[in-house]
């Protein structure tokens, strides 16, 4: 059970414009994450916003951008992470659940390009050690120029943000669509 409450939008009018906004960017849903941060309206909005710039305003590949969040969610433990991620956002950006599956130890597997597992290690160092070191850096920059390290390092950086807030609130799951 959720830590704070999560924001019942028909005791709120007065956020009533703002619920639309975050339904029309969340597929026609108030998800969770949002009645939660509602209880905090200016980091709902820049949380919205910042989430909305790293998932569709870079250059970063859809494909990429989602083994990247599914990855930060099994290192990070976040459920929540998962539920939203997996299958419906990861089968729209091209992946396959065997793809998915596999990002538990995608080190063992073949499904992942050269590209995508620099990305996958930079991720995992980033979160496990925080200090990257210069081999998997350089690895990094062999597959991805300036902006896209700069927009990659924001995303990983961003869904660990994720996770801590997340796990520290104990935010509910949505119920899976029936």
């Amino acid at each position: 059970m959720a830590r704070v409450p999560l924001i019942q939008e028909q005791n709120h009018p007065e956020f009533a414009d703002a619920i639309e906004k975050y339904r029309a960017g969340r597929r026609g849903k108030l998800i969770n994450i949002y009645r939660m941060l509602l209880n905090a309206p200016p980091l709902a909005e820049s949380w919205f916003n910042h989430s909305n710039t790293v998932r569709w305003n870079t250059t970063l590949d859809g494909r990429l951008r989602e083994i990247v969040i599914i990855r930060m969610g099994h290192l990070t433990n976040s459920q929540y992470v998962l539920r939203q991620h997996v299958p419906t956002l990861a089968l729209a950006e091209g992946l396959s659940l065997e793809d998915c599956n596999a990002l538990t130890e995608w080190d063992a597997s073949n499904l992942f390009s050269d590209r995508e597992r620099a990305a996958l290690a930079y991720a995992d160092t980033m979160t496990r050690e925080i200090v990257v070191p210069d081999d998997i850096f350089a690895a990094v920059e062999r597959h991805f120029d300036v902006r896209q390290i700069v927009e990659l390092t924001v995303l990983i950086g961003t869904y660990n943000m994720n996770a801590r807030v997340l796990q520290a609130l104990r935010l509910d799951l949505e119920p899976l669509a029936s």
